[in-house]
């Protein structure tokens, strides 16, 4: 557990005062083998399960396959956006419209180019066959800057129907994810057609850009909707350590730059004092990193021991992390899959399967599955 150190000072201290803490019962093992799916995606980024148990793979290098559930993978969709694939900038997430079976509508985000910038953007469009129809770009980040990393990006709709969209500091410009005058380092919420909700916690403020939901934020590459309370979680890079899992709240301030479990790359420190200065505590961090990258929530039918657990990818760690949850805290963390590759992304499949995405040249997608189970697939709920 992180903070073990720490965590043990706190336990004898409070036992000498006659405070006790709850205690709480080792991970339960769960057997499981890894099953191959498909392979030969060049840096696959993000999925997303059409109703038909098809899944949609994003390649970083700027193409949109389609996976059946036999591992077939089908050319590059056609109509895809043209992206700035250099560095971490690409095509990123993929997300399906609720109302998808009726309007056939998927929702891209990706790193676009102006001239010698670029910023991250999201794209709708109809699915039709191995083809995108009547696309059209609904968010662009704002200031376009110069640089190739750190422009998030996954997306998660809520169950009001807004779609939230994670977004990067742009890396050398972290000090504007302190100001609301600018989208870097912040999480977004619109809806499905661009626009902004009134509800937004910035909307009246003309200096602000309306579509920021919280901010402070460096580079969140994951994000889940809880599946009980239908909160949105989200995981942010730290820069040398400092990895956080936010809950984030309407207009509120998470403290990156000024804020950090971690150090910066040149080793200047920086505070990890959040609340005394006015911003939000992670709920959990990594010190050191681990790289998080795509997130979970298990709801599915064949792993009851992991019903309920979150799951994080890591690309430093090279591993899949589950982690226990009680309320809004997490309570326990279990590494599987330990330098086994970069976790790029997680997903719950129909089947009740948990989907991985590693990030490679040759990329695979596979899934954990029941240890030497053989089971017809079920329903995931």
């Amino acid at each position: 557990m992180l903070r073990n150190f720490q965590g043990i000072m706190v336990v004898i201290f409070s036992l000498w005062l006659g405070v006790h803490f709850p205690v709480f019962a080792q991970p339960a093992p769960a057997e499981f083998e890894v099953k191959t799916v498909a392979t030969g995606l060049n840096f696959p980024w993000g999925m997303a399960f059409l109703p038909d148990g098809r899944l949609l793979v994003t390649e970083r290098v700027g193409r949109l396959r389609i996976v059946s559930p036999e591992g077939d993978v089908s050319d590059p969709v056609q109509g895809v956006p043209a992206v700035y694939s250099e560095k971490q900038g690409g095509l990123l997430g993929v997300a399906i419209d609720p109302d998808f079976a009726r309007n056939r509508t998927i929702y891209l985000s990706y790193a676009e180019r102006q001239g010698r910038l670029a910023g991250t953007a999201v794209a709708r469009a109809e699915l039709a066959g191995l083809a995108l129809k009547n696309l059209r770009v609904i968010f662009r980040q704002q200031p376009k800057t110069r640089g190739a990393q750190h422009f998030g990006s996954r997306l998660v709709f809520a169950p009001d129907g807004n779609l939230f969209v994670t977004l990067g500091d742009r890396a050398e410009y972290m000090r504007e994810a302190q100001r609301i005058e600018n989208h870097l380092g912040t999480l977004i919420r619109i809806r499905p057609d661009g626009t902004v909700p009134a509800d937004n916690p910035f909307v009246n403020n003309p200096q602000a850009k309306p579509e920021i939901w919280s901010y402070g934020h460096r580079n969140i590459q994951g994000a889940a909707r809880h599946p009980e309370t239908g909160a949105i979680w989200i995981h942010e890079h730290g820069p040398r350590g400092g990895d956080e899992i936010n809950i984030p709240k309407s207009g509120k301030n998470y403290g990156w730059p000024e804020a950090s479990y971690g150090t910066h790359y040149w080793m200047a420190p920086i505070k990890d004092e959040h609340a005394e200065q006015g911003f939000e505590e992670p709920i959990y961090y990594w010190t050191p990193s681990i790289a998080p990258s795509g997130m979970a929530f298990y709801t599915g039918k064949l792993f009851p021991a992991w019903r309920g657990n979150l799951f994080v990818g890591a690309l430093a760690g090279k591993q899949l992390v589950r982690l226990v949850t009680d309320g809004e805290r997490i309570v326990q963390e279990e590494q599987l899959l330990k330098n086994y590759a970069r976790i790029r992304d997680v997903e719950q499949g129909p089947d009740g399967a948990l989907y991985l995405l590693t990030d490679e040249v040759n990329g695979k997608l596979i899934k954990l599955v029941p240890k030497a189970s053989e089971a017809a697939p079920q329903s995931g709920g």
